[in-house]
């Protein structure tokens, strides 16, 4: 399905929970709230409403980085990337039930995150991109996600750079979850353009 990064530094001035939302009536199958700006109680009250909306809409709902955040809001799991928390150590913050990702740069990355217990693998950035912070990933193309799919075990998510023209291509390489940013909270209607997108992927496989 359809993984959705929500970031208010990426909405064009709208709110997170109205984009998450409209994603959801458009058959996204995961959020992910990502919010590096406001306080972190703030950030808890958005992450509980996030929660809410995705139990109602029969999608997972995933906090970035703060262990914290995804345990007082009940999040259903926790996205980490190389530099944060170890997949061992943020488990010891969450309850049993709550899943850990942990971003990846290829398959070496990949495999060191499944060896840690990582419960899904994200591998990016597939294509350029310029909503993906400081992370100084190079595009790395679709046929990586095929070597990781082969390598790993755990789910893998193609991240980066994943838009309309080249979403079916990302699907066909076995991606089990393709995540988005721009392609869906840059859109004049982000309902819509989830839509299409899941439209997309369905058609691919």
């Amino acid at each position: 399905g359809l993984y959705v990064i929500v970031d208010p530094d990426a909405t064009k001035g709208r709110d997170v929970i109205e984009i998450a939302e409209a994603t959801l009536r458009g058959g996204a199958s995961v959020i992910q709230l990502r919010d590096k700006t406001r306080d972190k109680g703030e950030v808890l009250q958005i992450a509980r409403t996030l929660r809410a909306l995705c139990d109602a809409h029969d999608a997972l709902f995933i906090v970035n980085d703060d262990a914290d955040i995804a345990l007082l809001s009940d999040a259903h799991g926790l996205h980490v990337g190389q530099t944060d928390l170890p997949v061992g150590e943020a488990r010891r913050v969450l309850t049993p039930e709550q899943i850990v990702g942990r971003s990846n740069n290829g398959v070496e990355e990949s495999l060191h995150s499944a060896g840690q217990g990582a419960d899904y693998v994200a591998v990016g950035a597939v294509y350029s991109t310029t909503t993906m912070g400081k992370s100084g990933r190079t595009s790395l193309g679709p046929d990586m996600i095929r070597q990781v799919k082969q390598a790993v075990s755990a789910p893998v998510v193609a991240i980066g750079g994943i838009n309309a023209d080249n979403i079916a291509e990302v699907a066909r390489a076995g991606a089990d979850c393709i995540c988005v940013v721009s392609a869906v909270t840059y859109a004049d209607d982000p309902g819509r353009s989830t839509a299409e997108l899941v439209e997309i992927i369905e058609s691919a496989r």
